[in-house]
């Protein structure tokens, strides 16, 4: 929007894309194509069948694979080992029009979901002016989706940080990296709220309740999960910012014993 107001473009708003005024707008363009992006409403069927090349949709992820809203937190947070952009022709259905193009983006270790929107955002711009050119000189194909093959990305809710420390420390560690930075990872240390925005897994075992704070030191706060300690190195207390563990408790105490809850 920052840039099309900057070259002088029209830039309209509607509160719902199926309301008619803004449908006749559409129609008064006579657009050639309709690109779509991180768009939360469904395109009602007047607007799919008005331009020439039809909707096309830059969707962050292998479609099938994670459809819907969150498809870059979620791959963080499961795990996966690449993901990509994908641009397809939109339907009435809910990310499930025919593929036209891809590209396959790896997923590092210690990828964040903010790291990999970015990485995302420079792909997917690319991916699309290849495909607007490959609709124009009619070299673009069409490739069905295999529906057995599709999961769905819900969407993200600050609820959904609540760390579970009867979780592995595996996948504590990736919620973490996929939350950050909206809605962040967090837990209760006391009855105050702790974001969490850094850990790492160790190679060591406790017997001890799972959100158990063992130790505390330079490196961070060592906590009991289901299986692995996990070391948090990064956090945040009410009101005050971000902060390494090493910072925090210079002027604070995080007492060993204690269960994050």
């Amino acid at each position: 929007k920052e840039k099309a107001l900057e070259l002088g473009l029209d830039v309209y708003q509607p509160q719902r894309v199926k309301e008619t005024e803004f449908i006749e707008k559409l129609k008064e363009m006579n657009p050639d194509a309709i690109v779509v992006i991180a768009f939360g409403q469904i395109l009602p069927k007047a607007i799919l069948d008005m331009p020439k090349y039809g909707c096309i949709n830059v969707h962050a992820s292998l479609l099938p694979k994670y459809r819907g809203a969150a498809p870059i937190q979620w791959s963080v947070i499961d795990g996966e080992k690449e993901t990509g952009v994908t641009t397809m022709y939109m339907n009435e259905g809910l990310d499930t029009g025919d593929i036209i193009d891809k590209v396959v983006v790896p997923i590092d270790k210690k990828e964040t979901g903010g790291s990999l929107f970015d990485k995302l955002a420079i792909e997917g711009g690319k991916l699309i002016l290849k495909t607007l050119i490959e609709l124009e000189n009619g070299t673009a194909v069409r490739t069905p989706q295999d529906d057995s093959k599709s999961n769905y990305a819900g969407m993200i809710n600050k609820q959904l940080g609540k760390i579970d420390f009867n979780k592995s420390a595996n996948e504590i560690e990736r919620l973490i990296r996929g939350l950050n930075p909206w809605p962040s990872a967090y837990t209760n240390y006391m009855d105050k709220k702790m974001k969490v925005w850094k850990t790492k897994v160790l190679n060591e075992k406790s017997s001890k309740e799972p959100g158990t704070i063992l130790k505390v030191d330079q490196e961070g706060i060592k906590v009991a999960t289901k299986d692995n300690v996990i070391l948090i190195s990064e956090i945040q207390m009410p009101n005050k910012k971000r902060m390494e563990v090493k910072e925090f408790i210079k002027g604070n105490t995080l007492e060993v014993g204690n269960v994050l809850q």
